[in-house]
């Protein structure tokens, strides 16, 4: 990746990871119980993934609060903290 490109390294691996495949607009849903059932199933179906699922569904739904930073909604960001609530729940933890 060329150095002027560098800073845009977040786009580069939403558009190219293969990780996990998630729904069009996951992040975008009002529901946090259904965004971490869509991030287990996702990882529990994954032959990519690292680390155990949830730590794999955990890092997605992270990585798209960092990435998304200030410029994300408040009551959405709500949303997405606890469907990271949920998805522990979910996995016992």
């Amino acid at each position: 990746m060329p150095e002027k490109d560098s800073h845009r390294w977040s786009q580069h691996v939403t558009q190219t990871s293969h990780a996990l495949d998630l729904d069009e607009g996951l992040f975008t849903w009002d529901d946090p119980k259904r965004i971490a059932a869509e991030l287990k199933r996702a990882a529990e179906e994954s032959p990519n993934r690292k680390g155990t699922p949830l730590q794999s569904a955990m890092s997605m739904l992270t990585f798209y609060i960092n990435r998304a930073g200030h410029g994300l909604d408040p009551a959405q960001r709500a949303v997405l903290e606890q469907a990271k609530v949920e998805l522990r729940a979910l996995y016992g933890k």
